[in-house]
């Protein structure tokens, strides 16, 4: 009995000591996760003489270009997105269900290796002109060809990629629609067109804009695609601020200006669904009737969701397995290496982005304080910014602790040594875990979520302190969460490309890296061995996801 009396009263305090180092330690995190974007911010206002001559020189062009990019690529995505997903939840035809899946592919080609492949097929010295030339007897200027390398190239390449944002998520919300709300449509004479523009889209669009604004923040991202089209963007305003001019602050000024862009992206995608609420009743899945096309209706159909799927990723694929199979170089260690590069530090990010993902939704599950839950939401903001912006915010405070370490150790041991963070892997991957921390976040949550809160009590009740119940009961119960968030943030470090090419170390490279510098040099055959790597990696979370919206619906 004075046992009891004794433990019971011990457990609680250590409960309450875990409790509250779980919370101050989700705040740091959550603190060293916003340092890029503080640092980005902080610098906003700091004039310099290379930033005034940036805007007297060319800071209209970038700002011009972005906006038509983005603007362009959200007509293209809404005209590629959206019907399909109407046709492929509303509609029954040949091949759709191949097709309702299908379309998610393109998700694993980066847009920068899709500008690679198109280039090497339709540019002058490309396969396709060469047949004109020849076919006809025509030379160089005498016949019309679009050229790719431009921005209109560059709205091409970035929609045919981007478009699933928009698909999955306008898919998601015409299957949601109630029937009865359809079917009243009918019953009121509405054809199935009219009830597509006057019913269907309306409710749709809270999910439709949401799609496009993810979209649109990946135009903003994009460096590869833009860079080798020659197009100037705050992207590549940014790259060349940093390397032709070694000037940080103006390289922060212009990643400041973007972060502002994107700030009006999230903020009208949060107005835009301002009082907006949809319900649905639930009947759809077991009285909904398909519309039936057939004939010219059910081809015209097939085509319109087979196009983006052909463009966005069977020729591109098939493009790059020919080249690495048939004309590029045998691959020898060096590409053994890369790869080893590129994995390993992938695989070291998502651990890490996991690990932090697993504190922080377990400590906000533990606090319903709002400190937590602001500490967390600030944690997975990164995923919002461009790489070039958060390379810039993780590189200034990191070289500013470089020069204090040297020079402190240097004072008290009179030893040289050299960087120590900004010259290391580790920028490289506090930088990834800042802009994927939210993608892991959203796994582990959402796998958090499905244990009930009657577990956690069990557990207590059974003497585990809150660590005990989060390493015996919910770990276990994660399994499939953690290794879910796990393999989503590996496909999408072996695809970034701006925060690499920054922060890199020196003689370090990997496969988009390589990829990157192979096609720049104009040598896109020997591109396609490292491209084709990382889209087949890339095919495992699209892969993921398409299992999980069948098993949904």
């Amino acid at each position: 009995m004075s046992r009891a009396n004794v433990d019971v009263p011990t457990n609680k305090t250590v409960a309450i000591r875990s409790f509250s180092y779980l919370k101050w330690i989700s705040i740091v995190i959550a603190l060293l996760l916003s340092l890029p974007v503080l640092v980005i911010v902080s610098n906003l206002f700091n004039g310099t003489e290379i930033w005034l001559h940036l805007v007297n020189t060319v800071l209209a062009d970038y700002v011009t270009n972005s906006l038509i990019l983005m603007l362009s690529v959200a007509v293209g995505v809404l005209l590629l997105g959206v019907p399909a997903a109407w046709l492929t939840s509303a509609c029954e035809f040949p091949g759709k269900q191949v097709l309702s899946w299908a379309l998610l592919l393109p998700l694993a080609m980066p847009a920068y290796i899709i500008a690679y492949t198109y280039t090497g097929l339709f540019d002058f010295a490309g396969p396709v002109q060469t047949f004109i030339r020849e076919a006809t007897g025509l030379g160089y200027g005498e016949y019309w060809f679009f050229e790719i390398r431009s921005i209109g190239g560059a709205i091409a390449m970035l929609s045919l990629v981007l478009y699933p944002y928009v698909y999955l998520m306008s898919r998601a919300a015409f299957l949601e629609q109630s029937a009865n709300t359809l079917e009243v449509s009918r019953t009121l004479g509405y054809s199935n067109v009219k009830s597509f523009f006057y019913l269907a889209l309306p409710l749709a669009r809270p999910a439709i804009i949401a799609g496009l604004t993810l979209a649109m923040m990946e135009v903003l991202a994009d460096y590869g695609t833009v860079q080798y089209f020659s197009v100037t963007t705050f992207t590549t305003g940014i790259m060349r601020t940093f390397y032709g001019f070694g000037d940080l602050a103006g390289a922060a000024q212009l990643a400041g200006i973007l972060l502002l862009f994107v700030s009006v992206l999230i903020l009208t995608e949060r107005y835009s669904r301002r009082k907006i609420q949809y319900h649905s009743s639930g009947l759809r899945k077991t009285s909904q009737r398909l519309i039936q096309l057939s004939g010219w209706k059910g081809a015209a159909a097939t085509m319109v969701c087979l196009v983006p799927i052909l463009l966005g990723f069977a020729l591109p694929a098939a493009v790059l397995l020919y080249w690495s199979v048939f004309e590029a170089a045998p691959l020898t260690w060096d590409f053994v290496k890369l790869a080893w590069n590129s994995f390993s530090l992938a695989l070291y990010a998502a651990l890490i982005a996991v690990f932090f993902a697993l504190i922080l939704s377990y400590a906000m599950r533990l606090h319903k304080s709002k400190s937590v839950s602001y500490a967390v939401t600030s944690a997975g903001m990164g995923y919002a910014l461009p790489g070039t912006i958060i390379a810039i915010g993780v590189i200034v405070p990191l070289a500013w602790l470089d020069h204090k370490i040297i020079a402190f150790v240097k004072h008290t041991f009179d030893v040289k040594v050299g960087l120590l963070l900004s010259g290391t892997l580790v920028a490289l991957l506090f930088a990834y875990t800042v802009r994927f921390m939210a993608v892991s976040l959203g796994a582990v949550q959402s796998g958090l979520g499905k244990v009930k809160p009657s577990m956690d009590m069990a557990g207590r009740s059974l003497g585990l302190t809150p660590m005990g119940v989060l390493k015996r009961i919910h770990l276990p119960l994660l399994k499939s969460s953690i290794l879910t968030a796990i393999l989503i943030v590996f496909v999408d470090v072996l695809k970034e490309l701006p925060a690499t090419l920054i922060l890199r170390p020196f003689n370090f490279n990997t496969l988009a890296v390589r990829a990157f510098e192979l096609a720049s040099d104009e040598r896109l055959v020997d591109a396609a061995p490292a491209s084709i790597m990382i889209v087949l990696v890339g095919l495992l979370p699209v892969i993921l996801l398409s299992r999980s919206i069948s098993n949904n619906h």
